[in-house]
């Protein structure tokens, strides 16, 4: 009976059609299979692999929409008050290994992605090497603090979840309501390869209960040594010596690891999901330069690629045969903002000259030279909330405002500097002098704000990164944000009065602040839409600053292969390789 269990479970799935592959090219190299840490999370390509070899309870589409998965787990709201959120892994969901995914997984996930549990006085950053960005030798080894990073929001369960239905289940409990609370949990890292390790416990359901009884029972020791490999024991760039870090959960799984620069995924056979794959094995391929890429496309050796969107991209691919070019919006999206307060020169503290510097930025011409050239359809962002080609942005944008501001208007930004008495103002605006795209905004605005009497200037930076939101240091910046889903949290993250993570230009309004704190209640999606379009007219008219257009994104692939689609939000090329399949014919 075991034998015929074990081999039952490696049956692979009807779908897939054996022999199959495709090559993809990705920018950056594979440095950690989790993604969750701060080291694992500066590469893409990192997040990219976990989303094809993982499953979660829900993730976004194409359109982009919320999509639960059934098939691997199920959530739902036990309480309101307080904030109640159960979660149940599905019958039969298995690691890679054939070890069942439970509730000791999801409980490692809380500890790790909320911080609870941390030491309050680790201080990790003594102890990350400056060339490599992970943790040194001397990290000490009674730190228990785990790095993970997906918890916005997570942090609010400060009680320990509560396991239920003989281990399938974890409930967890909010300190306070959180609006988004359906996009902080997931399953992470397996539980019983994280203490395995840590704890050198050998039998999985031994290692398994060794973590739950060192988080339930605050056993500090234990829980240094889980944290510790938690956040670095899954980094490596060429194949671990133990295959069982490799172990996933979701439709694929990695295989192998070549140094000099490919990592394979091949279908898990104990997956048993909705995302089944057709396609047996993906070749990643990691290629920085994007015309590199697209020549490789050209020459076969490539089946998909997603490139930097570039005019000359753009152009090379549309000289390929037998290659499907898929054109839209990406995530990122370009801004200019404006230092209400503590600016370099201070000219922007009063609302009238704020006013007039945003009537003279050139956002047409800029969508024109930098844009159009790659999505020939792209339009202005006009949104400070709301991402284009949503029914919300749409009618935002017909009464926030933002009409105003379409346009260059010289007279008018000089009426407005007249009745502020002031005259040839200057702006020095922050940006990165080594990304052309920046460098011919900056040129374009220079240009066209000089007709108003502005004198802008440069205080471009290889460091400006880390000079955003420093007091004295520039008056304007142009730099982008990348939206990776659609949280309330995120408009909060940038126009709350007590943010320090996007709220870059110190932007404050009591009327913001009310509308943000009114979605920290349950409500409907009409009436979170309705604050948010509020808050979008309230930014515009304080003249804070300026959208100026969504970044495009490219997908290009070859015609033997179907079902390759591109997502706004999703991780670049990977997001859907389940729904790949050979072409008909082919």
């Amino acid at each position: 009976m075991a034998a015929t269990l074990i081999l039952g479970g490696c049956t692979v799935q009807s779908e897939l059609v054996e022999g199959t592959s495709a090559t993809v090219a990705l920018t950056h190299p594979f440095t950690s299979i989790n993604p969750n840490t701060s080291y694992g999370s500066s590469v893409p390509t990192n997040g990219s692999i976990f989303a094809a070899t993982n499953s979660s309870f829900n993730d976004y589409n194409e359109v982009p929409e919320l999509v639960k998965d059934a098939s691997f787990g199920s959530y739902e709201v036990v309480s309101e008050n307080p904030l109640t959120v159960k979660y149940t892994i599905a019958e039969g969901v298995r690691w890679s290994d054939g070890i069942p995914v439970d509730a000791a997984d999801m409980l490692l996930a809380w500890a790790a992605n909320s911080r609870v549990l941390n030491d309050p006085d680790a201080e990790a950053s003594q102890h990350t090497d400056p060339q490599t960005g992970e943790f040194s030798d001397d990290f000490p080894e009674d730190y228990v603090y785990f790095d993970g990073f997906t918890g916005n929001g997570l942090q609010l369960v400060t009680s320990t979840p509560v396991i239920g239905d003989d281990g399938t289940s974890l409930t967890l409990a909010y300190d306070e309501y959180f609006p988004d609370w359906e996009l902080v949990f997931e399953v992470g890292m397996p539980a019983h390869v994280v203490a395995g390790h840590a704890l050198d416990r050998e039998d999985s359901k031994a290692a398994k209960a060794a973590l739950i009884e060192a988080i339930e029972g605050n056993d500090r020791e234990s829980l240094a040594a889980i944290s510790r490999f938690w956040n670095s024991g899954f980094n490596f760039q060429a194949m671990p010596e133990n295959h069982d870090i490799l172990v996933s959960n979701g439709p694929y799984t990695v295989t192998a690891i070549d140094p000099e620069g490919e990592v394979t995924l091949t279908a898990n056979p104990y997956y048993r999901g909705a995302h089944s794959p057709a396609i047996e094995k993906i070749d990643i391929r990691f290629i920085a330069d994007p015309l590199q890429a697209v020549h490789a496309l050209g020459e076969g050796t490539i089946d998909v690629v997603a490139p930097q969107g570039t005019a000359d991209v753009a152009e090379s691919l549309s000289a390929l045969d037998q290659v499907t070019i898929q054109s839209g919006l990406d995530g990122a999206w370009e801004r200019l903002d404006l230092q209400m307060e503590q600016g370099r020169n201070g000219v922007f503290t009063d609302p009238r000259v704020r006013e007039a510097f945003l009537k003279v930025v050139p956002r047409q011409e800029i969508l024109q030279r930098l844009v159009r050239p790659v999505d020939a359809s792209a339009q202005l962002r006009s949104s400070h909330v709301f991402m284009p080609d949503t029914v919300a942005y749409t009618e935002s944008v017909a009464e926030n405002g933002s009409a105003s501001f379409r346009k260059v208007d010289v007279s008018a930004a000089e009426a407005l500097l007249a009745k502020a008495g002031v005259v040839s103002p200057e702006v020095c605006v922050l940006f990165d002098p080594a990304n052309p795209r920046r460098v011919t905004e900056f040129q374009l605005l220079r240009e066209s704000a000089a007709h108003a009497g502005f004198r802008v200037t440069d205080c471009s930076s290889p460091d400006w990164n880390n000079l955003l939101g420093n007091p004295g240091v520039y008056d304007a910046a142009l730099y982008a944000l990348q939206t990776t889903n659609l949280a309330v949290s995120a408009v909060a993250a940038s126009f709350s009065s007590s943010s320090t993570i996007n709220n870059h230009n110190r932007y404050a309004n009591a009327d913001v602040d009310a509308l943000l704190a009114s979605l920290n209640h349950p409500v409907d999606d009409a009436g979170r839409v309705r604050a948010l379009a509020e808050i979008d007219a309230l930014v515009w008219a304080d003249f804070a600053g300026v959208p100026l257009y969504q970044y495009p994104r490219i997908l290009a692939s070859n015609r033997t292969l179907e079902g390759v689609e591109r997502s706004p939000l999703a991780p670049t090329a990977l997001w859907n390789p389940w729904r790949w399949k050979p072409s008909s014919g082919t």
